[in-house]
């Protein structure tokens, strides 16, 4: 990718997986109608309990192409140890500047894995801070420019919180559920899995049946069969009630 392209979308996780199983509906229905979205995950997941970097690496770039994404990146952090170093808030700038997203979607600030705090408190200061001209980053050697997206909106992960709103994956739902599948060694996906490996909160098969019965309620919610749920970093307005009519 050119340096400088806007992006409509930057999806920011800390680990693969987060995406598909946090908005992969969202993606979906988003590259359904032509928007360009890009995945950057921050880590490669190596102190996953299950797979491998190799495995994971596959996965996510399974996942990627059922979802439609433009592109999907990896900024190399340690897992399990995303520091709030001037060296990754760089690492996020760079990535923020490069693509230069209109909406930006990333981890909740409140979380059962440390490592998505850690990414939401990061991606809050990058922000700030892609758009400072005295900071300067550079990608494939060129001095990028300044930016920052219009909206930032957290997704949901285990943890719940009130949501600003919900965004309608009916159409989609089975598309989000197949990039899911894609993870083969974190799910539990019939005839793939490896049921020798370690179990962990996401490889058990119940844990598909929660996905579903959570969007589905998500979905009654706002009277859809399917939804995901939103938090707005900031208020967010509409041009008219009118749009109900």
């Amino acid at each position: 990718m050119e340096n400088n392209q806007q992006t409509d979308v930057l999806v920011i996780a800390a680990h693969p997986d987060d995406a598909e199983l946090s908005c992969g509906g969202t993606i979906a229905n988003l590259t359904s109608f032509g928007k360009s979205v890009v995945i950057a995950d921050c880590t490669r997941g190596e102190l996953g309990s299950r797979g491998t970097i190799e495995i994971r690496a596959q996965e996510a770039a399974n996942a990627s192409e059922i979802l439609g994404v433009q592109s999907r990146v990896n900024l190399g952090m340690p897992d399990g140890n995303i520091l709030q170093s001037q060296e990754n808030i760089h690492s996020m700038i760079s990535l923020i500047r490069r693509f230069r997203p209109q909406i930006i979607l990333f981890n909740p600030p409140y979380e059962r894995h440390p490592d998505h705090e850690s990414v939401h408190r990061l991606v809050r200061t990058a922000v700030f801070q892609s758009g400072l001209t005295k900071i300067e980053t550079s990608f494939n050697g060129t001095l990028q420019q300044t930016h920052r997206p219009k909206q930032m909106f957290c997704y949901m992960q285990t943890y719940e919180f009130q949501p600003s709103f919900y965004v309608d994956i009916s159409n989609v739902f089975e598309t989000k559920m197949n990039a899911i599948c894609a993870y083969s060694s974190q799910v539990f996906v019939e005839g793939k899995s490896d049921m020798n490996e370690p179990a962990t909160f996401i490889s058990n098969p119940d844990f598909m049946e929660m996905l579903e019965a959570r969007a589905r309620y998500f979905g009654a919610l706002i009277g859809v069969r399917y939804a995901e749920p939103f938090l707005a970093i900031e208020p967010v307005g509409i041009p008219s009630i009118g749009i109900w009519l």
